[in-house]
């Protein structure tokens, strides 16, 4: 027995001495985010890459790889963007794929701000010249407000507001790239020629970090990179993303709404069909559908344009043209009020949104859609007042003239009178008796002047051959 025990004790010692001699386990390796950017640049495209390189955060992601292609966007969504990723503690890698794709102008900007610049094969990047919104001014100059940033060559001899755009974004790409030590000569070049660079160039240029066919290609070319963070967050970090885990980050249903709400297209639709909605339920209380489809219509629209860089005099002039439809159905301006109306609504869309903002234009043949759609509106209203203009009057106290009624009682010159079924208070000149028939001469606020009538019955009977 005390043998046994013996070997037990041994076997147990054995045991425990192997598993500390043998190798600890691996940890796991952190997961990298795939974060995809297509189209225009805009607030719903800042919130969902803000959203997930917090989240990244929140779960110890090792690297969010921002996968782009877009043609620029708005300055406020690109400035929000890169703020979330300079304050990023999870590295980013800007990647500009697929095949065929790029980052041109508003995505030059994030690919300088990333740790990491990447490109696929046949992709480029480029055209950062900024544009503001609105129209331009007799001077030449173009209204105060947040620019895009598109492809174009501007006249800044002779504009000093556009100088001062062109100069500002010089400024803002030049310290991304001292930032990251990328080319700051081709930077500024990108802004002030709006020049564009292929992949293979921009790689010999050092505008970018490495040429990659796919993201797979790309986290294996990484894999022991050391990428250097802001000593805040801890200072250098080394990447190992040839084993990690792919995490895609696809759109949520929030996500999708904030796309669909903040284009302006269909924000301008949402607010043309909740002001009528709200109109038509106002000029017919108790229908309750229209007023609350035109409530939760123009609660959107007013949600997507706030988003949005909207020009106020152009929405003024939308809501001013919205006030001349309104008017037009209670005053008789024979459709002056309303071709007053759709003039003042096809000024203020084409101001509301800068068109040659990419992605955010307001497309010409919707504005003439919606245009003629009020004007058709307008005309009906219009001809539905002139056709009741044109109808005999059934009612009020010119309808009396003529009439003949029944005297109920009479004494002193006044009395009351039985006229179409109603009481009246009625007075004549000479003396009349219950029962008479009398007939209308005047009306004097609501009282009759009445005459004695002859019997129209026996009136009739006499007059027969």
């Amino acid at each position: 027995m005390n043998t046994r025990l013996g070997w037990l004790v041994l076997l147990a010692l054995l045991a425990g001495w192997a598993h500390a001699q043998s190798p600890p386990a691996p940890a796991a390796v952190p997961p990298v985010f795939v974060v995809r950017v297509d189209g225009a640049i805009g607030p719903a495209s800042a919130d969902r890459v803000t959203r997930a390189l917090e989240r990244a955060a929140h779960e110890h992601a090792q690297l969010v790889v921002l996968q782009m292609d877009t043609p620029g966007g708005l300055d406020t969504a690109m400035r929000s963007i890169i703020k979330a990723i300079l304050a990023s503690p999870v590295p980013v890698a800007g990647f500009v794929a697929p095949q065929g794709a790029r980052a041109a102008s508003a995505g030059t900007y994030i690919l300088y701000a990333t740790h990491v610049a990447a490109m696929a094969p046949a992709t480029n990047l480029g055209a950062a010249t900024p544009i503001a919104i609105g129209m331009p001014s007799p001077g030449g100059t173009q209204p105060a407000g947040p620019p895009s940033t598109k492809a174009s060559a501007p006249d800044t001899g002779h504009d000093a507001t556009a100088a001062k755009r062109v100069n500002d974004a010089t400024a803002y790409i030049r310290s991304l790239a001292q930032l990251r030590g990328r080319d700051v000569a081709w930077a500024e070049q990108a802004v002030r020629e709006a020049v564009s660079l292929p992949a293979a160039d921009a790689l010999a240029r050092k505008v970018i970090d490495l040429v990659a066919s796919d993201v797979n290609d790309l986290l294996r070319q990484l894999d022991g990179r050391v990428v250097p963070r802001d000593a805040t967050h801890g200072g250098a970090v080394t990447l190992a993303t040839a084993r990690a885990a792919v995490v895609a980050l696809e759109p949520g249903w929030r996500d999708r709404l904030l796309a669909v709400i903040s284009d302006p297209s269909l924000a301008l639709v949402l607010m043309m069909i909740g002001i009528y909605g709200l109109m038509f339920e106002f000029m017919n209380p108790g229908y309750v559908a229209p007023g609350v489809i035109g409530g939760v219509c123009l609660l959107l629209a007013m949600w997507g344009l706030q988003m949005l860089p909207i020009n106020y005099a152009g929405l003024a002039l939308i809501l001013l043209g919205v006030t001349f439809f309104v008017a037009e159905a209670f005053v008789p301006s024979y459709g002056a009020l309303g071709l007053g109306g759709v003039a003042a609504f096809v000024f203020g869309a084409l101001l509301l949104i800068d068109s040659e903002t990419p992605g955010f234009g307001i497309p010409l043949p919707l504005i003439g859609t919606v245009a003629v759609a009020s004007a058709v509106l307008v005309a009906g209203v219009v001809g539905m007042a002139a056709k009741a203009r044109r109808r005999p009057v059934v009612s009020g106290a010119s309808t009396l003239l003529g009439t003949t009624g029944e005297v109920i009682e009479f004494d002193g010159g006044e009395g009351w009178a039985s006229v179409n079924g109603e009481s009246w208070r009625v007075r004549a000149s000479e003396p009349l008796s219950p029962g008479q028939r009398v007939r209308v001469t005047g009306v004097h606020h609501l009282t009759l002047e009445v005459s004695a009538a002859a019997d129209t019955t026996i009136a009739k009977s006499g007059a027969s051959p």
